[in-house]
């Protein structure tokens, strides 16, 4: 097991979101996590980075106790989070920004041969290195963030709406994307409002209602659940939308 997370209880304040979830993530695999506005799924993983507070239960990752560790710890351990908002530095060109994401990294052999390989996986990022990130595309600026959490070769690399507010014919391109990390060996925790496709593409699903794990299996087995069907993934073939207002 590389992340076990047993009855977690975290929130904002005296708001208490997350009442009692649990969540494991095998290593390889690609786990997305689904369910209604204000489900708790985005509090859910900044409580596993450590942006959050984990009040009751834990959470640990290869077998280490990480419940409450600093997000810069976690990522010492091997876990790269990419957030919905705020993930690059739009002031920086795309190079600087890699090499934010890579600023625990000594080496600068090392750190040139991880820009290939962001490079080799995001080639247009190669053609405007030099491009302050500002200017460019939203699916572009994906790119950077991704590549720049990438840069540290994280074990598990966890992504919150990857395909949050970009155009239709960029979706598909970001899932394939997506998958070929996870198929290069790197697990994957992801928030996800195109339903239907995360779960298509992914090892398994848990559907967070409430902050409790209502629902638990194989993307397949969740996609052809009724209830599932109903309640979270619309009718007639319809998606609703699954994104938090956190």
């Amino acid at each position: 097991m590389l992340l076990d997370v047993q009855d977690v209880v975290s929130g904002y304040g005296d708001a208490i979101i997350i009442q009692g979830a649990d969540l494991q993530v095998d290593d390889g695999e690609m786990v997305t996590i689904i369910g209604p506005n204000g489900a708790g799924k985005s509090t859910l993983m900044k409580t596993i980075v450590g942006f959050l507070r984990c009040r009751e239960g834990s959470i640990s990752f290869d077998g280490q106790d990480i419940t409450n560790m600093a997000p810069d710890d976690t990522i010492d351990y091997g876990l790269c989070y990419v957030p919905q908002n705020d993930n690059v530095f739009p002031n920086l060109t795309v190079r600087e920004n890699l090499r934010m994401g890579a600023w625990t990294l000594e080496s600068e052999d090392t750190f040139d041969r991880r820009v290939q390989k962001v490079y080799d996986r995001f080639p247009v990022l190669e053609e405007r290195t030099g491009q302050l990130v500002g200017s460019m595309s939203g699916g572009q600026q994906q790119m950077v963030a991704m590549g720049a959490a990438l840069m540290l070769d994280p074990d598990l690399l966890l992504l919150d709406e990857p395909s949050a507010g970009l155009a239709p014919q960029l979706i598909d391109e970001t899932f394939d994307r997506i998958a070929r990390i996870n198929d290069e060996g790197t697990a994957i925790l992801m928030v996800e409002q195109n339903a239907r496709r995360a779960l298509r593409e992914s090892d398994r699903g848990v559907v967070l209602d409430q902050g409790v794990d209502r629902f638990e299996g194989t993307g397949e087995d969740l996609l052809n659940d009724e209830e599932v069907i109903d309640l979270y993934l619309g009718v007639a073939g319809e998606e609703v939308e699954t994104a938090d207002a956190e």
